[in-house]
């Protein structure tokens, strides 16, 4: 006898590394919803990053997950910080239709300080300095570039704020990493690395029903606002932020299993997830044709035992190249 396919609500629908497309269309609201299982592992044990760093990128990669695959088109989404703290950069890319890569960068001794005064969240490793969001579509168009300011928020504050810049649409994102320590097979220990999240948009079909409150007029502004938000996306964005964190990265707490338990009061509508991978868009020839355009004494001076070794950020792959392959043809 057939084994019966999973239904909303039950464990393992979607799974890890699969983004669940939904619609609360109680509520005027869209979404999309992932958990980050073997994936995100893989990304971050290939660099083997200290906790704090981890868990940040772990965060940048869900939130480039999240919003790279609303992408209509064939192109590439990416997530850039560059701050002044100890992580001074994290860079996580989306390539359409399903690649997804990643990468890290930070000062070891200011990390240990700050692990070491207790000044481990993320606004205080990332410091001040920007976010930039920037969706590239490729030859023949220009790329666009959202810049939000690293100014002593979190990851899921300064996406809100992006949204409202640059598409004016009510948006609440949620985003967790947790670390978990089980057993393999064999009993041996095991480490791995988890994450979630979710992006909820109020879209409803009248566009007037989208305003926001205004935003604060610092010193000599008394709070009352001429204008409150909807009731509905007031109710939306209350009940995503009920979410806990454990909820977004527990294995046991399915995609879908989380959707029905914030809004099944409200009819929420699953659609066909979208699976994401590991996957890095550096290769041999494309290296090599950075490389052919060095100079003869910058290849000189790359070249370390007779040859020239490129290792990738990204993946740490590395690529091995005789000085002969570089020489232009006669």
């Amino acid at each position: 006898m057939a084994e019966a396919a999973a239904a909303l609500g039950q464990f393992d629908f979607a799974g890890d590394d699969h983004v669940v497309p939904f619609q609360v269309e109680g509520l005027d609201v869209r979404g999309r919803a992932v958990q980050l299982g073997p994936m995100l592992d893989a990304i971050l044990e290939r660099h083997h990053y200290p906790t704090p760093v981890a868990r940040l990128l772990a965060e940048v990669v869900v939130l480039t997950v999240l919003l790279g695959t609303s992408l209509k088109f064939d192109g590439k989404f990416t997530v850039q910080t560059k701050g002044d703290g100890p992580v001074d950069l994290l860079v996580a890319d989306f390539s359409t239709p399903e690649n997804v890569r990643a990468y890290a960068r930070f000062d070891q001794a200011l990390l240990a300080k700050a692990v070491e005064a207790g000044e481990t969240e993320p606004e205080q490793l990332l410091g001040k300095g920007v976010l930039a969001f920037t969706i590239d579509q490729g030859k023949f168009t220009q790329p666009y570039q959202g810049i939000v300011a690293l100014d002593g928020i979190s990851l899921e504050e300064i996406a809100g704020v992006y949204f409202r810049q640059s598409e004016q649409i009510p948006t609440r994102v949620r985003l967790a990493a947790a670390e978990l320590f089980d057993r393999d097979d064999a009993g041996k220990p095991r480490h791995r690395w988890r994450a979630g999240g979710l992006v909820a948009q109020f879209l409803p079909e009248a566009p007037e029903r989208m305003r926001h409150p205004d935003l604060h007029g610092g010193d000599g502004d008394n709070g009352e606002r001429p204008h409150g938000e909807d009731d509905a996306w007031v109710e939306a964005r209350s009940l995503v932020e009920t979410i806990d964190a454990d909820e977004l990265t527990d294995p046991l707490v399915g995609t879908e299993r989380l959707l029905f338990r914030l809004f099944h009061e409200r009819g929420v509508r699953v659609y066909e997830p979208r699976a994401v991978f590991d996957r890095c868009s550096c290769s041999r020839e494309k290296i090599k044709g950075v490389l052919k355009g060095f100079s003869a004494e910058e290849i000189e001076e790359s070249q370390e035992n007779g040859e020239i070794a490129v290792t990738c950020e990204f993946c740490s792959t590395t690529y091995r190249f005789e000085p002969t392959e570089l020489q232009p043809a006669e």
